[in-house]
C-alpha cells in the first residue's frame, strides 16, 4: 500500500520552516500532498491560487510532492486523496499540545495517523504570521522564504 501523507496548512506564505519539514519527510512517504487550506471566512494575505503556484514551483523537481487546495475538515481532505498520514511540524511545546489533541481526535474519527517532525533549531522562530507582518510592513523577509520562491514573492508585492 502506498504511504501517502498530507501536509496541511494555510502556508500564507510558505516559509523555509515548511520547506524543511517537507524535505525531511520526502523519504518517509511515497507521496506528500501539500494541502493548502481555503477558508472563505478569512481574508488571505496572498491568494490561495498564488500560494499553490509558488509551492508547486518550489517542488516541481520532486515528483512525489504535489500541491492541492482544500476546504473543510483536514481529515476529509486526507480521505479524499487516500492519505493515511497527516504530517505536521512542531516548533514548541505549545505546538505539541495543540497538535496532539487534534491528532487524537483525527485518529479516533478516521484512523489516520499524524506524524510529527520537530523543526530544526534555526527554524523554530519562523512562522507565517511573523513573515506576513514583515512583508506587510515593507520589511525584508527574504531570509525566511525558500530561495526558489523569494523573487516571486518580491515581484508580487511590487
Amino acid at each position: 500500500m502506498k504511504r501517502i501523507a498530507i501536509f496541511p496548512g494555510s502556508f500564507d506564505p510558505f516559509t523555509i520552516g515548511h520547506e524543511n519539514i517537507v524535505q525531511r519527510a520526502v523519504d518517509l512517504f511515497d507521496e506528500i500532498i501539500i494541502g493548502i487550506g481555503y477558508n472563505s471566512s478569512k481574508s488571505d494575505f496572498f491568494p490561495v491560487d498564488t500560494r499553490i503556484e509558488w509551492v508547486d514551483y518550489l517542488f516541481n523537481d520532486q515528483p512525489n510532492v504535489k500541491v492541492s487546495k482544500y476546504q473543510g475538515l483536514t481529515v476529509d481532505f486526507a480521505k479524499s486523496v487516500n492519505a493515511g498520514y497527516i504530517l505536521r511540524g512542531i516548533r514548541t511545546a505549545a505546538d505539541f499540545e495543540y497538535e496532539r489533541a487534534i491528532a487524537q481526535v483525527n485518529k479516533t474519527m478516521t484512523g489516520i495517523e499524524s506524524v510529527f517532525l520537530l523543526t530544526t533549531p534555526e527554524h523554530t522562530p519562523v512562522n507565517s504570521s511573523i513573515v506576513r507582518d514583515i512583508i506587510r510592513h515593507d520589511g525584508d523577509a527574504s531570509q525566511f522564504i525558500p530561495q526558489k520562491i523569494r523573487l516571486k514573492v518580491a515581484q508580487y508585492n511590487r
